[in-house]
């Protein structure tokens, strides 16, 4: 029999409102999205609107009960219907395929958690209304039965084996487990600063509920959240590095830099043509270029352009954001828990060094930031390099006996210096021989920073490597009983190298005060920081001061640069030109007139 028979065999057998019927089935099987928009109204009673953002998050987490993706992450903004999408339509969507895995068809098992049981129950409600609606009973009333010995609005079960069990943060787990785990909105918009809440959620996650697949080979995790913190479930996952976790990021407003590319080959449509071709590229270090001069120049216009804006236009978002406040907006609306350019210290500020090599440097110093231990609920001990640096003049010291040697670039691409034909002392001042064009401040840079959990010998080896390496001047260490303890070490092991160690008492002013006094040398673009990891690591912290988890990296930029502006190496253009003024100026007595008065 040939197709066009079988094609007749069909229309003899079925009526026509028969073959619709089972085209739509097969329609609503093969497209999760397709099936969310048709069942929408069988659960809520609000007018469905299309909208990318619900398309996105559908074709994620169909991706999931296919298999390709076995860890996702989803953070949207609030109001976006991920609950019907995650908590409600998925269940009922993956139970009517008639393809059966560990992940698809009626033998599923879910496991739903969300902050408050109140909204674990209403979507299972929901969930079980949409599975009991004659729409849904039509197109596959056949493939299960909800049993009638577990059909609570905790938990119901099929008779194919499969179960929808809900739960809630912090919720004793002991026996029960699931194909599929989800955490849907871990912690209330409100709980975001409480540490305590935020810390039982992370140790619930690690302890109880990372451990209760069904099938830890096949089985899927989907956590989808509005982001709230630096340490939310979301950012302390991604931390972990474990496990290979699909983030799909999607920002009220679009930001080419942080542009979204997944492993199922989706971008986000802001940031691509017509066509669907994504116009930026994600270097291998994660960092996004635009593809092409044509491809930034349409980015630059699309920067900004909004999530769903059918729902969500310019008005409401912006009325969002004004009650929301920066802190808040920058996380639940731009899933990026740091305000875009930072708090005290705004990320736009920094100054990008985009060269391969680093500029010749007048002076080194390392700031750090002691800690000795290895339990990760402290502060890590934290170091970060710096380097003064001026185009139109050299540095020099009263005390030198010689003027300094200039810097040279090594060849394995670091700063590197030849010997001093002498030291400072701890009372010296470097100051700069300024030129005759002196319209430029001079200017500092960051070359390197870490942050590690260590014990006391391991810091020591850690803090002396990296002073030797990058031929520090001097190293600068908070007058604190850690720090105490490692400058008397540092000095007994390493009084013979070529660096100073220095104790910095910061006198009782708070760590706020001091990130504020240091404010406006960023604000002037005096300071550069190369695009790196590590360099990374700092600028998002300091962009999160003083709301940021951990500050061991932001005490360091704020003791190393007021040791460069209470020294006076680093001024700015102003002050440079008002000391050249001034040292024009005749500073002793009145000459002798030449002839008598």
């Amino acid at each position: 029999m040939n197709v066009r028979q079988d094609i007749d065999s069909l229309l003899r057998n079925y009526s026509t409102e028969d073959l619709l019927d089972e085209a739509n089935r097969m329609n609503y099987e093969e497209d999760f999205y397709s099936f969310f928009k048709g069942g929408w109204r069988y659960f809520d009673p609000s007018p469905f609107m299309d909208g990318m953002a619900l398309e996105a998050v559908a074709y994620h987490l169909e991706a999931v009960i296919h298999g390709d993706i076995k860890r996702l992450i989803v953070n949207i903004p609030p109001r976006m219907s991920k609950s019907s999408l995650t908590s409600v339509s998925l269940p009922a969507w993956t139970w009517a395929r008639r393809w059966e895995s560990s992940t698809s068809g009626p033998g599923v098992q879910f496991l739903h958690a969300s902050y408050s049981q109140s909204l674990s129950l209403r979507d299972s409600v929901k969930c079980r209304r949409l599975i009991e609606s004659p729409w849904y009973r039509k197109y596959w009333g056949d493939r299960f039965k909800l049993t009638s010995d577990q059909n609570t609005k905790t938990r119901f079960d099929n008779d194919r084996s499969g179960s929808r069990l809900c739960t809630s943060v912090g919720s004793t787990l002991t026996g029960e487990g699931g194909n599929i785990i989800i955490v849907d909105d871990p912690n209330a918009a409100q709980e975001a600063f409480s540490e305590a809440t935020i810390n039982t959620t992370i140790e619930w996650w690690d302890t109880a509920l990372s451990t209760r697949l069904n099938n830890a080979r096949d089985g899927a995790f989907i956590i989808i959240q509005q982001r709230l913190a630096e340490d939310d479930l979301t950012g302390h996952v991604l931390s972990k590095d474990v496990g290979d976790w699909t983030h799909l990021m999607l920002p009220m407003r679009y930001e080419m830099e942080r542009h979204t590319h997944t492993v199922v080959g989706w971008d986000d449509p802001r940031g691509c043509d017509d066509d669907g071709v994504p116009l930026v590229t994600v270097l291998p270090d994660g960092m996004r270029v635009p593809a092409s001069a044509e491809a930034a120049a349409v980015l630059r216009e699309r920067e900004g352009e909004l999530l769903w804006p059918e729902r969500f236009g310019e008005k409401e978002v912006a009325l969002l954001e004004r009650t929301l406040g920066p802190f808040a907006a920058a996380g639940q609306l731009q899933q990026r828990p740091e305000v875009k350019g930072g708090g005290i210290i705004k990320r736009d500020w920094w100054k990008l060094w985009d060269s391969d090599v680093f500029p010749d440097c007048d002076y080194i110093i390392g700031s750090l930031d002691t800690s000795y231990t290895e339990k990760q609920e402290n502060d890590p001990s934290a170091m970060t390099v710096w380097g003064v640096f001026s185009g139109d003049r050299t540095a020099y010291t009263d005390n030198f006996a010689t003027n300094r040697p200039m810097k040279r670039k090594g060849d394995n691409g670091l700063i590197n210096i030849a010997d001093h034909a002498s030291r400072f002392d701890e009372a010296a001042q470097v100051k700069f021989n300024l030129s005759a064009s002196h319209s430029s401040a001079p200017k500092i840079i960051m070359l390197y920073a870490w942050e590690e959990w260590l014990e006391f010998p391991q810091l020591i080896e850690k803090v002396a490597q990296t002073a030797k390496k990058f031929k520090l001047d001097r190293l600068l260490i908070e007058n604190k009983a850690a720090g105490h303890s490692v400058s008397q070490e540092l000095r007994r092991l390493f009084s013979s190298s070529d660096f100073a160690v220095q104790l910095v008492d910061p006198k009782g002013v708070d760590k706020r005060s001091r990130v504020y006094a240091i404010q406006h040398m960023f604000s002037e673009g005096l300071i550069y920081a190369p695009d790196r990891v590590w360099a990374e690591k700092v600028l998002v912290q300091t962009g999160m001061f003083p709301k940021a988890k951990h500050d061991d990296l932001t005490d360091t930029v704020s003791m190393a640069l007021s040791h460069l502006r209470t020294t006076g190496m680093l001024q700015r253009s102003e002050e440079i030109t008002h000391s050249v003024h001034e040292s024009m100026r005749h500073q002793g007595k009145p000459p002798e007139p030449l002839y008598p008065v």
